[in-house]
């Protein structure tokens, strides 16, 4: 079984310290490389292909957003996890924007954290719950479609359905156990969402959830 590769960029040294403590001891994950600001954290990523980049937002000479950008604009494979002690406000869709996979806070606990590398490796995503109603909350002024359908009318009700429990942050287990369908059956649906709004991953279907109001805040029902 191949280890998922993992690159660290952060600015504290305790910090990496502590990732690498807890990476250390899974035998499914292995840390190839630590980065201590953004611009070496491209550079290792290149030099390394690392299949994650847990990477903090704000480091000196090249922020984490910015080094995410400069991956994904590279064509790098690198999937990116942004982790960081900052939750709110510009950061978090500014990271999705960029290219980030995920995004999870330093206060999260290691399990959810490992959960994060390990879905985000799989092209899922998982969210902080508190970011998600961080990233709902950006298009609180989006007006709502009157009917779902219109604003995705290339999904069918079940699509619809899926794509409402992505942008929750629900793993396609947790989709399957809502929706009383099996798993597999969910990743159909997922890869169904992806190509006809030709959407890179699930992220980009979360966005795409909040962008045409489908999302609303506080649990608000669309219209």
């Amino acid at each position: 079984m191949n280890s998922i590769r993992i690159l660290v960029a952060d600015d504290q040294p305790v910090v990496r310290s502590g990732l690498r403590m807890i990476l250390e001891g899974h035998q499914d994950l292995a840390l190839v490389a630590e980065a201590g600001d953004g611009r070496a954290a491209v550079r290792l990523a290149q030099e390394h292909a690392p299949d994650v980049v847990l990477m903090d937002i704000r480091m000196p000479g090249l922020d984490g957003i910015a080094a995410t950008r400069a991956l994904a604009e590279s064509g790098s494979d690198s999937r990116v996890l942004v982790l960081t002690t900052y939750d709110p406000d510009e950061y978090v869709y500014e990271a999705l924007a960029a290219g980030a996979s995920g995004f999870l806070l330093k206060t999260d606990s290691p399990q959810r954290l490992l959960e994060g590398i390990r879905a985000v490796y799989a092209g899922e995503s998982l969210f902080t719950p508190t970011v998600t109603r961080r990233l709902v909350e950006r298009y609180v002024e989006t007006p709502p479609p009157r009917d779902p359908r219109e604003a995705v009318p290339l999904l069918t009700q079940r699509e619809i359905d899926v794509l409402l429990a992505v942008a929750e942050g629900l793993s396609n287990a947790e989709i399957a156990g809502r929706l009383y369908i099996g798993e597999g059956t969910v990743k159909t649906h997922v890869a169904r969402i992806l190509a006809k709004h030709r959407l890179r991953d699930r992220v980009q279907a979360v966005v795409l959830a909040y962008e045409t109001g489908l999302v609303r805040p506080r649990g608000e029902p669309p219209g």
